[in-house]
This record gives C-alpha cells, structure tokens and sequence, in this order.
C-alpha cells in the first residue's frame, strides 16, 4: 500500500467507501472466513452490512454517535464494527474479560447509550453502574434480564430489512472511527480516539503484505491488533480468517484450513509454539511471514524450523508502527528503525534528546495530519500529558544505536530500582524464558527492607518440568548483573493475561510476595558484586 495517498481520500481509508468499492471491483472474491468454515465474498459482506446498518439506524443511531460492542471474535464483530463505520458512527469494542469496576469505567466513559453484547457477558451487567446505557441488543439466547435496560433480540439488527440512508454529510478520513481502550494492565482503561486515517496509516505499515494473502486474526477486536489486521486487509481488498483466540495445539492446523499467509506474533505465542515437540509437518503449511512483537531471540529459531520470514515493528494503540524492521533482522531484539513519515526523539523528563546508547522516553510525532490519535475520550488530563510539548509521549523507555536501530527496553513505569540500579523488567524475563523448563515469565518490583525494590518473578514451567528453583538461580547468575537476579521467585501454573497474551502484572503486583513464594536468601543463596580490587595506572 502506497504511503502517498492522499489523506482526503476517502476511497482508501473511509470504511464505508472501502466496502462499497471493493463491493464493485472485487464483487465474490473472498473477504473473511469464519471458525465454523463459512465464507463472506466482498459483495455478501456489503449486503450484510447495509441490513444491519439500516438496524442501526432504526434503534435511533447516528453519524458520530458512540456504540459499545462486547463480542468475541467472529462475523457478529466484525459486522457491528463495519456496520457502525458505515454510517458514520463510532464502534467502541469492550474487552470481553472485563467486569466489575473496570467494565464501569469504560461504559461510563464512553457516553455510550446503545451497546451490542454476546448473551453470556450481558449478567455482568447487573453488578456495575451503566451510566448513560439505557438499550442493549443481545447477540445468543436466551434473552437476558438486565436492570434498568431495555434488552433487545438480535434479530432487531441481523434481521433487519432496508437500506441504510446517507450519512448527514460525507464520512471524512479525520473522523473518529474507533475507540479503542488500552488494556489497563498499569492503571484505568484509555478510550484512544482513532480515525480513519490513524487506522489506515497503520495499515500501511507493512509493505510485504498484499492483496493476495490472507492475515489470520486471532488477536481480539477489541484490541488494535485485531482490529489492524482487518482493516490492512480491507484496505487492500485481501481476505482475513477470524478465529476466537490463539491456541497452540491447533495453530498450525488452523493455518493449513485456512490457508493463512501473514499474521501477528504476540507475546508468548513463539514460546509456546517452539517449545511444542517437533514435527514432519513444521513447514507443512502456508504461513509465509509473521511480525512478530517483541522480536526475540527466539526469531532465527522460528525461522529455520518454520520456513516463516519475520519482521517486528513497534506498535502502541495510539500510534501507527513508527518504527519497523526490514525482513529477518540481522540486529538482536531490535524493534526495527523509524519508517518515512515520522520524527523520533528519545527524551529525558524534560523532553531533552538524551545521547546514543542511553535509555529515555520515546516520543514521536507524524509529518501528515490525523495519523496519529487525536485524544482520549473525555480524558483532557491524559490528553495534554501524553501530547504535551506538540509530541506523542509514548511511556516507554527506549534506547538507539549509532545505526539507527531502536531498541525497546522497558514501561517507563515498569522499572525496579534495587540498591541504587535501575533494571529492565523486560529484560529479566527474557533470560528466564530462554531456559529450557520455563514458560512463562514476569518480573516487578515488590517492597524491599532496605527501601527501593526487591526483584520477584513469577513463572510457569513448561508442563511436565521439574524445576529446580536454586538451579534456575544458578542458570540466571552469570547472564546477569547481580543485582538483577531474582531473590523471589513464585511458580504459577499459569500467568494471569489479557486477550492479547500481555500479563496482568498489576494482579501479581497487588498480591506481592506470598506464601508459597521462595525466597533465595532465606534459602542461603546470596549474590554479591563481584569486587574488582584496585589496579595501577601504567606509566611505561
């Protein structure tokens, strides 16, 4: 996809001109290709999405209005979502995990009066306050009761009859198309305002993709990884396989069915898959690329057994994949350098470029207009903090080498400082995934005696590992600095994760060290600095 197009095109970004030209050019070429084996050409997906637009219309809803969708992954999601675009309102996905407070916080800050939701989530409902909700349409029988709204079958949309009416005025590609909340795992949900645009400019990030392949979505659709992959393959008038969620014992059945060709990598995904036994059939499928974030050291690896070409980008919900790498990137753990259309800075907390090689802030800014988000949805406050000084400030500390390569190093927040150093979490836990019995791994920082922070991970073995804790200790000395040894380690059977595969480390934060977590000093194990003594300066 060409990066020159103009930003006024409605044509290549605007969802609704999207669907009606492929509709046209593309008529019964595939477009989506659903768990249960179902198949949706370009001109089904227009009439389908007309009808329930034209539903939408009917329950009251108009341009620029804001609707909630609580759905899982398939043809319900991504019709709602195409169906909203289509008439110029906002699709506002909701994470599916959520309950309780954080699922009250997002319905409340979205202003929203309409949500569509799966029957299964909608009993969640009756604990939290719905604010402005006031109608919820119910995708699944039975109907639910829900108090203090008027429930509605789902055949007020799916069965709806008639064509949608023109949008007000014509659907521009600075409107706001999503809103999309972050995943929370620091602190309370941000509605990130995406326009069209700001979707498209993502979309257009990875050249190596075309019109002939097919993106397999397994990320959800309410996550910008999901909703990214639709949308690139929109754009250029590809196909997409939509399934609920990754799952390492079918993954590669999967993309044999569905003869997926590019997707996203996600967090533990290239662990569990690798750590999967070998088999005949490991390059028996047609995954020819995947980008893959973070780019591990695991990547060569996924390379030579899979046959599967790797690219990595760095990527937030409120930016555009600024930075991204050429295919197979010879750099260890890089996240790649910054593409064309954007200026990068890496500042410290006065927004001062700090010098090569040292760690601070990323922050970005786009040379064309609405390419990054405009906002948070009715959140001013963290507005003008993450766009103060005209920059984008992304939280997330970075360094760069003298060749341009940006590297990744850690949350801004997510840093432990112990005894006086400050250490990378992330690059903790890359050392305890590279043994060879462990899973899964999170690093944070718990309550130390001596103030500041002691180290805690939390792991979870590969099934049927016995792991020794103090061999595991002995494993990690000599590829750390002392003082980024773990002195707590906790074994789970599993980490606490969004959707998305990101753990959940404010719960393993909240519970700190418990009982059941081993302690290496009261085990007898301590790590000192190894102590160099003093050396003369030579004068001959």
């Amino acid at each position: 996809m060409s990066t020159q197009n103009r930003l006024d095109d409605v044509d290549v970004y605007v969802v609704r001109n999207l669907i009606d030209r492929h509709a046209r050019e593309r008529g019964e070429r595939p477009f989506a290709l659903f768990a249960d084996d179902s198949t949706w050409s370009y001109a089904q997906l227009r009439d389908i999405v007309r009808r329930v637009a034209a539903g939408f219309e009917a329950l009251g809803v108009r341009q620029g209005d804001h609707v909630l969708s609580w759905l899982p992954n398939g043809p319900h999601a991504i019709t709602v979502w195409f169906a909203l675009n289509y008439i110029g309102a906002v699709y506002v996905p909701v994470n599916v995990s959520y309950r309780g407070g954080v699922l009250a916080h997002v319905i409340a800050n979205s202003g929203a009066r309409l949500m569509v939701a799966d029957q299964r989530l909608a009993e969640r409902l009756n604990d939290v306050d719905k604010a402005a909700l006031q109608t919820l349409v119910s995708i699944g029988e039975p109907l639910p009761a829900v108090a203090g709204l008027a429930v509605l079958p789902e055949a007020v949309l799916m069965g709806a009859t008639g064509s949608p009416s023109e949008p007000p005025r014509p659907i521009a590609p600075w409107d706001t198309q999503t809103i999309i909340y972050t995943s929370g795992t620091t602190g309370p949900s941000k509605g990130v305002l995406s326009s069209y645009r700001h979707a498209g400019a993502m979309s257009e990030a990875l050249d190596a993709v075309t019109a002939d392949d097919r993106a397999l979505v397994n990320l959800p659709l309410f996550h910008v990884g999901g909703t990214n992959a639709v949308y690139r393959m929109l754009m250029l008038g590809g196909s997409v396989a939509v399934v609920e969620a990754f799952d390492t014992a079918t993954f590669w059945d999967t993309i044999r069915r569905t003869g997926t060709t590019t997707m996203t990598l996600l967090g533990a995904m290239v662990p569990f898959l690798l750590k999967e036994p070998p088999s005949p059939r490991d390059r028996d499928h047609t995954l020819r690329q995947a980008t893959m974030v973070p780019y591990s050291e695991d990547a060569p690896e996924f390379t030579r057994r899979f046959g599967v070409d790797i690219y990595t980008v760095f990527n937030m919900t409120e930016i555009a994949c600024p930075i991204i790498s050429v295919k197979n990137p010879p750099v260890p753990k890089t996240c790649g350098r910054v593409r064309a259309g954007f200026q990068v800075r890496i500042v410290d907390e006065n927004d001062i470029e700090v010098p090569v090689g040292q760690v601070g802030e990323l922050m970005l800014r786009a040379d064309t207009p609405w390419t990054l988000n405009h906002g948070y949805n009715a959140n001013p406050e963290a507005t003008a903090r993450a766009w103060r000084n005209g920059w984008f400030h992304t939280g997330d500390a970075f360094r760069r080498n003298a060749d341009g390569d940006f590297f990744f190093v850690d949350r801004m927040k997510d840093a432990l400082r112990r005894r006086g150093e400050n250490i990378s979490s992330f690059e903790v836990e890359q050392e305890l995934l590279s043994h060879p019995q462990v899973r899964e791994a999170a690093v944070l920082g718990v309550p130390s005696e001596f103030g500041e922070d002691e180290v805690l991970a939390v792991i979870a073995p590969v099934a049927g590992a016995d792991l020794d804790l103090a061999d595991l200790i002995a494993y990690l000395t000599p590829r750390l600095a002392h003082f980024m040894v773990p002195r707590f380690i906790r074994v789970l059977p599993e980490l606490p994760k969004t959707p998305t595969q990101k753990v959940e480390k404010y719960l393993l934060r909240g519970q700190g060290v418990t009982e059941d977590t081993w302690d290496r000093e009261a085990a007898g194990i301590r790590i000192k600095r190894e102590r160099l003594g003093n050396t003369k300066l030579a004068l001959t």
